[in-house]
């Protein structure tokens, strides 16, 4: 939001105050104050008011004309001008040779044959407007030759507040609000706002107003009739343009001026299309076009301003195109009003439209506010159009109250949460100047919130603790090391294993850790052919791309892989990241955090990468539990995935995830020459598992005898099956020595190795074992390829 330094001087006297270290005070006490500020007017300089005494056209175009201007000096000056209002007798902006405009420094100039002495401007090459569409027309009383900068607010300061800082601030969304802070800061008072006594209209009859909606909370308005003027004055404009405005017709400039000045929303319609006001939803949607010419799908949760039955406005959110203010249009009903906070965020999402009103409304704005910012608009109107007249009383309906806040504290709680003296008079005189009631008692404190704080930003006593502390300056405060214990705490299990995971990856293998958002990106998967699954979806998304939440991770790490494969030929990525599988019993997100790894490869065989990632997770396994990873064929359910090479991870009998190859129909989309593969751990999962411990085991004295079985199979897992359910003491050792393939098939070779601890083994009691082994897998079809070695 941008905020002028001249609109908060008219509130609080800042003279002789520095305005940038104000600025800066600000930033740190209140909201954030962007870095750029803007100091307009300052590269503006020798612009006059001049009068147009004749005008010729350019005898070779029809676009210029040849005029003398009187710019307060003894001889009229020449000057070519293209603007098409140009006439005798228009006071005008003019520049004089020598004046400078922003970069340029105007000098005598030739255009199409004749010299120009000057330039006649428009407010948007003064940089005061947008208004390009001929030269400023100057209606004011003015002598020729008059410094343009001596008549109107040009020079300002301008600074912009990051609007996150506003969220829980209502009362900041506006210049008064803004000056009540600069006031406090200062230790300067706060001036009063200018008012009409709208009591004086209590004898005129009411509008004809009901609320029908428990969603409107206050709906207070007022007619008028007579209005003569329809352009707004020059000092309006400016201010409505530094500030980000642009000047449309002096009605809806005045609302607009009003709602940046006191945050208040405001609304005028045409009297001539608004009879009957009624606050109301409808049963059943339908469409509605706005100012701005759309058509918008309304339905039954959005409220809704009518004529009666007719709709007329989306509440405080923009306005009908049937009932807006026109050029002759002279009568006009005004609204002031607030509306439940939630439902207007809810509207502006429903209908992908968020203006300048609703982003206010949706702060919870002072209900109090409604009649103030009427009688502040019969001022203003009533100052510049004297014709103006007021034809009703101020009709208020009030629906529904914020309650009062009133909150009690002792100075030994202000000392407790400070840690530093703080004297009753600086708390009575903080709290006063931003608007709260104080009583002091002793050292005892009643503080009565006001209105404009009390919607939903001070509810607490620690709340008054914040507002005595930044208004005192936290630069202030004495450093000091406080007396308190700190006692260790041990990382949850959960935690403690990522963070080993993630060391292991990095530092072992040299991955990259990307962190990425929960939302499956419908762009990103379609591109990919990666199918969006149904899942848990955030309601009135206006966007595809964060619509549904993801269910698994490798997706998104997918989409990355592809940004990334231009830097390198070879890589490895992971993340650990939040996923959400539906719902659980209870209605909550079942959310999961997943590990997802990624190697990606021009170089190394498909087999090759594959068993380097299964390597990485035996690693991951068996440094932080001491398990051994098994695993299991598993079926494909996901468009991703291979619909062939896809296992199951196991650790402790526990299913973690799975690892494979990613589908041909995905990888080909990323890179045609590229192996990719990937896997995907449960890491809440993984940590339930107990560590093993390491078990030591003395070497044996006598000599181990090593069998290699060569089984005609394309799996290990039957093998490592059949020599476990052996259980044989034995056995040692049991590792994958080798993989064939050939005319007749592909075939495992295990290496077994047989020791015992106290003497030399026989042939016989290793035979024994290993016949069991290949009966057993015998009994499965799978075969010994050339017999037993012994």
């Amino acid at each position: 939001m941008l905020l002028s330094m001249n609109w908060i001087s008219d509130f609080v006297d800042l003279s002789g105050l520095d305005k940038l270290e104000l600025i800066n005070k600000f930033s740190l006490s209140t909201a954030e104050v962007e870095n750029e500020i803007f100091f307009k007017g300052s590269d503006l300089s020798g612009v006059v008011v001049a009068e147009i005494k004749s005008v010729e056209p350019h005898p070779d175009s029809k676009k210029l004309h040849l005029l003398k201007v009187d710019a307060g000096d003894s001889e009229l000056v020449d000057v070519v001008c293209g603007a098409p209002n140009v006439r005798v007798g228009l006071k005008t902006a003019f520049a004089k040779v020598g004046a400078q405009i922003g970069d340029i420094t105007i000098s005598p100039r030739k255009l199409a044959g004749y010299t120009s002495c000057g330039m006649c401007c428009s407010e948007k090459e003064l940089g005061i407007g947008d208004g390009n569409d001929g030269i400023m027309e100057i209606t004011d009383d003015v002598a020729c030759g008059t410094d343009l900068k001596s008549i109107y607010q040009i020079d300002d300061i301008v600074f912009e507040v990051d609007n996150k800082s506003l969220t829980n601030r209502p009362d900041l969304w506006g210049h008064y609000g803004i000056a009540r802070e600069f006031a406090a800061i200062a230790g300067r008072e706060l001036r009063p706002l200018p008012t009409a006594d709208l009591a004086a209209y209590d004898s005129l009859p009411k509008v004809d107003l009901k609320i029908e909606d428990p969603l409107g909370q206050r709906y207070s308005c007022l007619q008028f009739e007579n209005i003569s003027t329809h352009v707004s004055p020059v000092n309006m404009r400016i201010r409505l343009y530094y500030c980000g405005m642009r000047a449309l017709n002096f009605l809806a400039d005045l609302t607009n001026y009003l709602m940046l000045e006191m945050g208040q929303p405001m609304h005028a319609f045409d009297s001539r299309k608004v009879e009957k006001i009624r606050i109301k939803r409808f049963d059943k949607p339908f469409t509605f076009k706005t100012l701005d010419g759309i058509e918008r799908e309304i339905d039954e949760n959005t409220l809704m301003i009518c004529n009666d039955n007719t709709p007329v406005a989306i509440a405080g959110i923009m306005g009908g195109l049937d009932s807006e203010i026109v050029a002759d249009t002279t009568t006009l009903t005004l609204e002031s009003a607030t509306f439940d906070a939630a439902s207007i965020r809810k509207s502006t999402v429903r209908l992908a439209h968020r203006t300048d009103a609703s982003m206010r409304y949706e702060k919870c704005l002072d209900p109090e506010m409604t009649t103030v910012a009427v009688a502040r608009f019969v001022k203003l109107l009533t100052d510049i159009d004297s014709n103006a007249k007021v034809v009703s009383a101020l009709t208020d309906e009030y629906a529904r109250r914020y309650d009062m806040v009133s909150l009690s504290f002792d100075k030994a709680f202000v000392n407790k949460y400070t840690g530093i003296e703080i004297s009753n008079d600086t708390i009575v005189k903080t709290l006063t100047s931003l608007g709260f009631g104080v009583e002091l008692s002793g050292d005892t404190f009643k503080v009565d919130v006001p209105s404009w704080r009390a919607t939903k930003d001070v509810t607490i006593k620690a709340d008054i603790i914040e507002e005595i502390t930044r208004i005192y300056g936290y630069d202030n405060f004495d450093i000091n090391t406080a007396a308190v214990p700190l006692y260790p705490v041990r990382a949850a299990q959960e935690k403690s294993d990522e963070d080993r995971i993630k060391d292991i990856l990095v530092k072992r293998y040299s991955m990259h850790e990307l962190h990425s958002y929960v939302w499956a990106y419908y762009d990103e998967y379609k591109a990919l052919g990666i199918e969006i699954e149904p899942n848990v979806e955030l309601v009135n998304a206006t966007n595809p791309n964060i619509k549904t939440i993801r269910k698994s991770i490798v997706p998104t790490q997918l989409c990355q892989v592809k940004y990334n494969t231009l830097y390198s030929s070879d890589f490895a990525v992971f993340e650990v990241g939040r996923t959400v599988d539906g719902y659980k019993a209870d209605g909550l997100c079942n959310e999961r955090k997943k590990l997802a790894i990624t190697l990606y490869s021009k170089t190394k065989e498909m087999q090759q990468l594959y068993f380097e990632l299964r390597d990485i997770l035996a690693v991951i396994a068996d440094d932080i539990k001491h398990e051994k990873l098994s695993f299991a064929k598993k079926e494909a359910t996901h468009s991703y995935q291979h619909p062939k090479n896809l296992n199951a991870v196991w650790c402790a009998g526990k299913e973690l995830g799975e690892i494979g190859i990613v589908n041909s129909a995905v990888s080909k989309k990323i890179d045609k020459k590229a192996n990719i593969v990937y896997a995907e751990l449960d890491v809440a999962d993984f940590a339930t598992i107990a560590n093993a411990g390491i078990a030591y085991e003395e070497p044996s004295k006598f000599p181990e005898i090593e069998i290699d079985l060569s089984f005609v199979t394309d799996t290990f897992a039957p093998i490592a099956k059949a020599i476990e359910n052996a259980s044989c003491s034995l056995i040692k050792k049991v590792s994958v020595v080798d993989t064939y393939a050939d005319e007749n098939g592909k075939s495992v070779t295990v290496r077994i190795i047989f020791s015992h601890g106290e003497r030399t083994l026989t042939k016989e009691e290793v035979l024994e074992v290993v016949n069991g082994i290949v009966a057993e897998l015998e009994a499965q079809s799978i075969k010994l390829k050339n017999g037993l070695p012994m």
